[in-house]
């Protein structure tokens, strides 16, 4: 087997992958190293087996409702086993799918990891092998803390390997991956009880949507500690226990699930002998096109430390790709207004700028803020009320779309037409003159101010 390539690259995610199959397809020679299931993390250890469980915690809401809509439906059970066994299937399928989908592109697929010996050579198990071109696509790994007993305590990778359901469970963190878990666990029957180290979840996300969901999870019955970090976490034959900084214990829990932030997979690639250069917290510095400072090496997705989305490290790989062997010098992705949703319960969409940016951009008068909180029809029939919330910010004369924000049911399937719009420059006059469609909560984005 030839060992020498127009382009090789390090990591079978979305971002290598994509990146691979596109460089191909301009008549690159290409080859991807990976040694574990290709997918990376979104399709073994993120968004796809979350979304699946996000859809299980629903189902079991549902069933939970469904009596306010006139079903009896008598004692509903939830078997995880089965459920983690379909779980694991459909993902198997999806680890073939790439496979099969490497070999259409004319992709060499090398299992193995590599660790560079200079700026054009790396050896995989023990073989060298020289490319032109580097792309090192390794994505991240979540972080443990340092404090005694962290390793009694599991990451969200933990959570994909869980045979059991946990009955009791202490989520550390505040971020989407603390908010998602704990929101799934607790739909589906768990005891959750949140430790952070803010007064409210989603750090960094706009004011509204971070008051509106802690109080949707707190009122779904998820226990709160704030303010306070982990110190230590021992064990004994009732469970595992958390002690906090400031001197209180909490347990017993069946876990402890460490959800504190993620960190890029840079060790054992011996990045020092090529030269490239790595930011304060680890990551591969790139710039906009994903250079790194060494030419011929770039990278992208989580290794990089921007924007943590499949998507996002999907278009850059493509646009690499183009740019490099597809005769387009200008090709790269733009990093700006790119939409996210949070799969927490209820879900959160949003995209462009928070009330705080706005503000720290435009200045204090430069920007006018629109917002809308209500209760969804569904719950109308229902005793349980969950709050939807809306927030439009716009800039100057012509109130240019600058950010959008939607908090509550279906905001998570909404948010990407009202992010095109956006995107492109939309106005709120824009969305003024769009006849709404009713009954529905999206209209009230169009009805809004």
């Amino acid at each position: 087997m030839a060992r020498n390539y127009d382009l090789l690259v390090i990591g079978g995610g979305s971002g290598g992958l994509a990146a691979a199959k596109r460089a191909s397809a301009h008549g690159a020679r290409t080859a991807l190293l990976e040694p574990h299931p290709l997918g990376g993390t979104c399709v073994n250890v993120g968004c796809i087996p979350k979304k699946v469980m996000w859809n299980a915690a629903g189902i079991a809401e549902t069933l939970e409702e469904a009596p306010g809509y006139g079903f009896d439906l008598g004692e509903t059970r939830l078997d995880w086993k089965r459920l983690v066994e379909a779980r694991a299937n459909y993902i198997a399928r999806l680890n073939e799918l790439h496979r099969k989908n490497l070999d259409g592109a004319e992709v060499e697929l090398i299992r193995g990891w590599a660790r560079f010996l200079d700026g054009e050579t790396v050896s995989v198990d023990g073989q060298q092998v020289t490319a032109d071109h580097f792309l090192i696509a390794t994505g991240g790994h979540p972080r443990i803390p340092d404090i005694t007993g962290a390793e009694l305590g599991i990451t969200s990778d933990g959570f994909f390997e869980l045979a059991e359901q946990p009955r009791r469970v202490a989520v550390v963190g505040g971020g989407y991956i603390a908010v998602e878990l704990a929101g799934v666990l607790n739909s589906l029957g768990s005891e959750v009880t949140m430790v952070l180290r803010r007064e409210q979840v989603l750090s960094g996300f706009d004011p509204l949507m971070r008051e509106t969901l802690t109080e949707a999870i707190a009122a779904a019955g998820v226990g709160f500690w704030t303010g306070v970090e982990a110190h230590e976490v021992t064990q004994d034959g009732q469970g595992k226990y958390l002690s906090l900084s400031g001197s209180e214990e909490l347990g017993p829990f069946d876990e402890i699930l460490w959800a504190i932030g993620r960190s890029p997979n840079v060790a054992g690639l011996e990045l020092e002998r090529t030269g490239v250069k790595l930011g304060e917290a680890g990551e591969v510095a790139v710039d906009d096109y994903q250079n790194t400072n060494v030419d011929g090496i770039y990278a992208l997705g989580d290794v990089t430390g921007r924007i943590e989305l499949t998507p996002v490290a999907v278009g850059a790989g493509r646009a690499l790709a183009d740019r490099v062997f597809g005769g387009q010098p200008q090709a790269h992705l733009d990093y700006s207004d790119i939409p996210s949703v949070v799969f927490s319960h209820p879900p959160v969409g949003t995209v462009g700028l928070t009330e705080e940016e706005a503000a720290a951009r435009y200045g204090m008068d430069g920007y006018s803020v629109y917002t809308t909180i209500f209760t969804d029809i569904y719950y109308a029939l229902l005793e349980r009320k969950v709050k939807t919330a809306m927030k439009v910010l716009t800039a100057g004369p012509e109130e240019r779309l600058v950010g959008i924000h939607v908090i509550g049911r279906s905001a998570d399937e909404m948010i990407q037409g009202f992010a095109t719009l956006l995107k492109a420059g939309g106005t709120l006059d824009d969305l003024r003159r769009t006849v709404a469609i009713h009954p529905t909560a999206a209209e009230e984005l169009v009805l809004i101010g």
